[in-house]
């Protein structure tokens, strides 16, 4: 492993969040500490060695989350956020999508290479309140931490707001054979970044919106403001997701304690990579390790986002051990690369009302790219924004995991060398990435501000099996 601590947070700071005209940091709850929610495992209906069977409801609820009257929200088999979802390589799965709410949704599996636009999830695969879709498809890809979101356009936005959002782990046995922490809810823990704004304790998202992407105040963890977590183990792992709207997360601990990333998006790295400090856009994800060794019981771990605390990490009784993050993972194929290999360019634009992609507004019945299955392309996904004023996009591809080959004509980031499905881009950068879809179908490209794709910063592509 490279002996390089990274300290700084990749992305160009002129175009962070935090300079937008409509930015607000983040604030402190005035609510005592809580004990983190770690969501429930979803029990399968049925189970066998090659086929499992879920059913996955989107219901309404109420959350105690801020102290007196609870909150109105939505939530996947829970009131919110929803039970985490145990996928396995190799295994074909059933699911039946139970939509109990007074409105229409759709349930994306974003990370999740499976076929569209049905199993995808994209807004072409509307279920109706009080109907069930059933879906069926094969895992096939590495091991991973994805997450199920709703994809209804252009309501995306205010159902996450509402509380729609569950992490998906995807299993496969390259990855149980590195010796990582893999005890759910105990030293491997789902951590699910977000932030609301409360009024009189209920949501309102028609009053928070804002067109360049809505934020709130207090940031929530799995759902929990002032979150804490005891801890019993040296080390933990944790499975960050930025599912916010809108903010970006620019993470470290107190006293800039390092830890190290051993996946992104689309799962485990080449090689661990070591952090101060980390930033994730939105939807993108990071599994890191964090090491308490040189803690004594009753001392305290923050970990906060820009100078605003986020979650505390109280030390407890544990058995020290010498065990470090293995210097190799796993080995990451490089799709390969010619010089006939087609090239592609995609460009994000605009700001607020004006977003686009390849300067067109969304069209559900305008296609707007074909690619076969399993041919690799090159995109060159650019944000022409401006670099003073401008702001990061960031571009996610439904169906598919792609790999980044540059920024500008230079190395990607040092965690940018495994998979991944969401790629932030800085204002006047053109990131070139290699795309091969291995399922059918059309699927999704957007911005992944949550508000931009509802405005039409949106396009499809067909993928066709020409071996059909």
């Amino acid at each position: 492993m490279a002996n390089n601590i990274y300290t700084d947070y990749f992305f160009d700071d002129p175009v962070f969040d935090t300079k937008g005209d409509s930015y607000f940091p983040l604030e402190q709850a005035d609510s005592p500490q809580n004990p983190l929610a770690i969501p429930p495992i979803l029990v399968p209906d049925s189970e066998s060695d090659l086929y499992t069977t879920y059913t996955i409801t989107s219901q309404e609820g109420e959350t105690a989350i801020l102290p007196g009257k609870k909150t109105k929200t939505w939530g996947y088999n829970a009131s919110l956020l929803g039970t985490t979802v145990i996928l396995e390589r190799g295994k074909t799965y059933g699911v039946s999508l139970k939509n109990e709410l007074p409105e229409t949704t759709t349930y994306h599996w974003h990370g999740l290479n499976v076929s569209g636009p049905e199993t995808d999830g994209g807004p072409h695969a509307p279920v109706k309140p009080q109907e069930t879709r059933e879906i069926e498809f094969t895992v096939n890809q590495p091991a991973s931490t994805a997450w199920l979101h709703p994809h209804p356009c252009p309501d995306t936005a205010e159902q996450v707001w509402k509380g729609l959002a569950a992490m998906v782990i995807i299993k496969d046995e390259q990855e149980s054979k590195l010796a990582l922490p893999r005890d759910y809810g105990i030293d491997d823990l789902p951590i699910v970044l977000q932030d609301r704004s409360y009024h009189d304790n209920q949501l309102d998202y028609q009053k928070d919106y804002n067109v360049d992407g809505t934020l709130g105040k207090l940031p929530l963890i799995n759902g929990t403001v002032n979150a804490y977590f005891d801890v019993t183990t040296q080390q933990l792992r944790l499975r960050l997701l930025n599912g916010a709207n809108r903010r970006e997360f620019r993470l470290h601990f107190s006293d800039d304690l390092p830890f190290s990333q051993i996946a992104s998006d689309g799962g485990i790295l080449p090689e661990p990579i070591t952090f101060t400090h980390l930033m994730l856009t939105c939807g993108e994800r990071a599994e890191i390790i964090v090491d308490f060794k040189e803690y004594s019981v009753g001392e305290e771990v923050i970990l906060y986002s820009d100078d605003r605390p986020l979650m505390t990490f109280r030390i407890g009784e544990f058995e020290k051990n010498q065990w470090t993050v293995p210097e190799k993972l796993i080995e990451v194929e490089p799709l390969k690369i010619t010089d006939s290999t087609k090239l592609e360019e995609t460009v994000m634009s605009g700001m607020k009302d004006f977003v686009k992609i390849d300067d067109k507004i969304f069209d559900m019945k305008r296609m707007d790219k074909q690619q076969n299955m399993g041919e690799t392309q090159i995109w060159d996904v650019s944000n022409i924004n401006p670099a003073d004023v401008g702001m990061i996009h960031p571009f996610h591809i439904h169906g598919t995991q792609f790999q980044v080959i540059s920024r500008n004509g230079q190395p990607p980031y040092a965690n940018e060398r495994g998979w991944k499905d969401t790629v932030g881009v800085n204002a006047q950068e053109t990131v070139r990435i290699a795309v091969k879809f291995d399922v059918p179908g059309i699927f999704m490209y957007h911005c992944h501000i949550l508000e931009h794709e509802d405005t039409g910063m949106m396009a499809q592509i067909e993928v066709i099996n020409t071996k059909k």
